[in-house]
């Protein structure tokens, strides 16, 4: 094998891995909705005060507080990779420190169980 034909497989094969991870990558990561609908179960269903566990904004329809956890979610999406990911080691122990401060670790469990459970509200 030539020099050429070296340098061009190793760059082929760099390319391959590259595009491997990434697929792998995102066929583990959970959708907006995913998460939406585990919160949805975690905060109680139908029997929650609010759905979702809304507390701190105003919103007297599902819908609405679906969109609410959704834009949450969203907007935590990307506090984590800005900054989130110095002190979290999963996104899901970031969210959690945003959307249950007080109970960090039992939510963080059962987000992650509930993700992983496939479970739909």
């Amino acid at each position: 094998m030539n020099k050429k034909a070296y340098y061009i497989a190793i760059i082929l094969l760099t390319i391959y891995l590259i595009f491997s991870y990434f697929l792998i990558a995102s066929a583990n990561e959970y959708t907006n909705q995913d998460y939406c609908n585990v919160i949805y179960i975690i905060e109680g269903k139908e029997k929650a005060r609010q759905p979702f566990g809304i507390e701190t904004i105003e919103c007297k329809t599902y819908n609405k507080c679906e969109q609410i956890c959704l834009n949450t979610i969203a907007n935590n999406r990307i506090r984590y990779k800005e900054y989130g990911y110095k002190k979290y080691k999963t996104f899901e122990e970031f969210l959690a420190s945003r959307y249950c401060p007080f109970n960090q670790v039992k939510w963080t469990k059962m987000l992650k169980f509930y993700l992983k459970k496939g479970e739909k509200s």
